[in-house]
């Protein structure tokens, strides 16, 4: 499978506060629109979106919808 296919959506939780985190964490989450405990968005399940999850895992949770 090629990795610019989508192959579907993931939603995306922030669960941790990213205060006294490192400046380039707390830019990742803005980039996946996030911003304060408990916001959600839905993103495409996307190589550049499971890495920047990947990279703040410790201050999300992450639920696959299809």
């Amino acid at each position: 499978m090629p990795k610019s296919t989508v192959t579907g959506r993931v939603r995306v939780v922030q669960t941790g506060s990213p205060i006294g985190r490192p400046a380039d964490q707390r830019q990742t989450l803005v980039g996946l629109g996030l911003n304060k405990i408990g916001r959600t968005r839905d993103l495409e399940d996307t190589a550049s979106v499971r890495g920047m999850v990947r990279k703040v895992r410790h201050l999300v949770k992450v639920e696959e919808l299809g």
